[in-house]
């Protein structure tokens, strides 16, 4: 019979941490006598980052006595004790292979509930002083699991473990481990894990992703990334394409329609999809690369894009004093996951300024089939003077049975015709939303500054929509995404070089297309990741070691090394920031 031989807590702290300070509750220590097990924790004890961890489906974590045994010999530590992996309880006896997702056990007076297994994190490995001990724990299908608390109660060191219910399907903590975060991914097993009731909503969204995701394409791991639903690259790195018409849509914003050289048609984008340009003049000698979306139809044998002039954007300021009919530009194929859901669901395409891009691509696409699902477009501007695409949207919404438009100009100017140019004064906003009667079932994509989509997606959710329905486009930054550090005192720095450049040679340059930056990396430079925090390029990830591909990254041309290795492959034409150096030039989509 299995046994509880340690109960284990403690309080969020911060620590040191690479020169920043991250607030984590891993720093658990074993206490004596009863402890009361309540349904999202154990007395006395807490979590840093709620969002990874904590909670209903993981109030509980648990970790064996004979992991530890066999991390002191693999790492050959005498110093592991009860508590040091972060879990609740240290227990003797439930190996991963044999507990089973859904398994129920009394401990003590509590009764829980197997739900998932533990989610890799860095922090494990700060914890240990193991950089790389999420991706062994892993590889070695050593990971540990969460329980829920069915019944509140005290438990105590030395209580019998008792199983009171075989969980359904009888799949077992460590392969469901491995069947999202290893290669494989079998559908029956799929099928077979989704099955199971215990199983926590968020595991469950994730195996339900790598189900319903095509068969053939870039491979790569959907139930961890949206970034791997991409489909591969038409062609890598860049290629050269010709201008074959300028054309200015307003006062700010024009378009250049690229062709290539030898008038072959180019290979299909997807509406919503982008394309990074790669331009020959920048400060210091470095090329401009920059990503702007396709606005033109989709599948089209041409690509369309459109370009606000910005007052200091060095790119824009380029292409509008150079780019001519047979100018040649060096472009990279399309990339992009923002594109229309292929089902029956009513559309909001909702825009502002020049992020009406990618949602014109949209329009196109829903025009050309004459979709008969209800639209809605909604674009913000300030006038008629900075109204791109005007008289085509025009066309389009008249080619849709169920289309319907909202045009907000915040200052219209006294030649704007309101219900002819606009419909609606001041700016697009939750009331006008609210007003709408949109379905609670649609999809919403939504584009243009910051702001306006955070907005819009709160306006969107109040009104009733799914979250999981609304979708944004960032053409700058992404947010960042790094789980328990704290945020710092002071305002967060624009991208820049590094502070401390690296001595010895320089073997390649480094560019953040999104960011606008391009720097050095000398031979035995740190990581893609490193390289890029270093440069306070916004970045995102979790584990740090090439198994969450929470930092899985377009890599629109150039080629990289892995050390460790990832234990997956990010989708074809990306990269792992965590673990990629790069081997010559290359170009990110970060």
């Amino acid at each position: 019979m299995a046994t509880l031989v340690s109960v284990n807590v403690g309080l969020p702290r911060e620590v040191d941490w690479n020169g920043r300070t991250v607030r984590t509750g891993a720093w658990k220590r074993p206490v004596d006598g009863p402890q009361t097990v309540r349904r999202l924790n154990i007395d006395g004890d807490g979590q840093g980052d709620l969002a990874g961890h904590g909670g209903e489906q993981r109030a509980v974590l648990v970790y064996q006595l004979d992991s530890y045994r066999y991390w002191r010999e693999r790492l050959g530590r005498d110093d592991l004790v009860p508590g040091m992996f972060g879990e609740n309880f240290t227990v003797d006896g439930l190996p991963d292979d044999q507990v089973c997702i859904g398994d129920r056990y009394r401990i003590g007076g509590a009764v829980f509930e197997v739900t998932q297994p533990r989610v890799t994190c860095y922090r494990v490995g700060l914890r240990l002083g193991e950089p790389q001990m999420a991706a062994l724990m892993v590889s070695h299908g050593r990971p540990g699991f969460y329980l829920r608390v069915l019944q509140e109660g005290t438990v105590q060191a030395g209580d019998d473990i008792v199983r009171i219910g075989a969980g359904p399907e009888a799949v077992s903590v460590s392969a469901v481990d491995a069947l999202l975060y290893r290669p494989g991914h079998p559908r029956a097993d799929l099928e077979r894990a989704l099955r199971i009731p215990a199983l926590s909503p968020g595991w469950k969204g994730s195996l339900q992703a790598l189900l319903d995701a095509p068969t053939a394409g870039g491979a790569g791991n959907v139930g961890l990334t949206a970034a791997a639903a991409a489909p591969p690259p038409a062609w890598s790195g860049f290629r050269r394409l010709r201008v074959r018409r300028v054309r200015q849509e307003s006062e700010s914003v024009f378009s250049l329609t690229l062709t290539a050289p030898d008038g072959d048609p180019l290979p299909p984008a997807e509406a919503g999809q982008f394309v990074t340009v790669r331009l020959p003049e920048g400060s210091q000698g470095a090329a401009l690369v920059r990503s702007y979306s396709l606005s033109g139809a989709p599948g089209a044998p041409e690509y369309r894009i459109s370009v606000k002039q910005e007052p200091h954007g060095a790119a824009s300021r380029w292409l509008h004093e150079h780019a001519i009919v047979g100018t040649e530009l060096e472009v990279a194929a399309p990339r992009g996951v923002f594109t229309l859901a292929q089902d029956r669901a009513p559309v909001l395409l909702v825009s502002a300024g020049v992020g009406v891009t990618p949602v014109l691509a949209m329009l196109h696409q829903l025009a050309a089939a004459r979709s008969p699902r209800p639209v809605w477009w909604l674009h913000g501007a300030r006038n008629g003077a900075e109204l791109p695409f005007a008289a085509e949207v025009r066309q389009l919404l008249a080619q849709l049975p169920e289309a319907r438009s909202r045009i907000c100009f915040s200052r219209p100017l006294p030649s704007d015709r309101r219900g002819i140019d606009y419909t609606d004064q001041g700016h697009l906003g939750a009331e006008l939303i609210a007003s709408l009667g949109v379905p609670r079932d649609a999809d919403a994509y939504i584009c243009g500054p910051q702001p306006f989509m955070r907005d819009m997606v709160l306006a969107l959710t109040g009104s009733g929509l799914d979250a999981a329905r609304v979708r944004t486009e960032t053409f700058g930054t992404l947010a960042a995404v790094t789980p328990g550090v704290v945020a710092g005192a002071g305002a967060a720095r624009p991208p820049h070089p590094p502070d401390h450049p690296a001595e010895g040679q320089q073997a390649a340059t480094v560019s953040f297309a999104r960011s606008g930056l391009t720097v050095p990396w000398h031979a035995d430079g740190p990581s893609l990741l490193e390289l890029a925090e270093a440069c306070d390029v916004p970045v995102r990830w979790s584990c740090r070691t090439g198994v969450c591909h929470t930092c899985e990254t377009a890599l629109v041309s150039g080629v990289v090394a892995y050390a460790p290795e990832p234990v997956e492959a990010p989708a074809a034409g990306d990269v792992l920031l965590c673990c990629a150096r790069p081997q010559g030039d290359v170009v990110l989509d970060a």
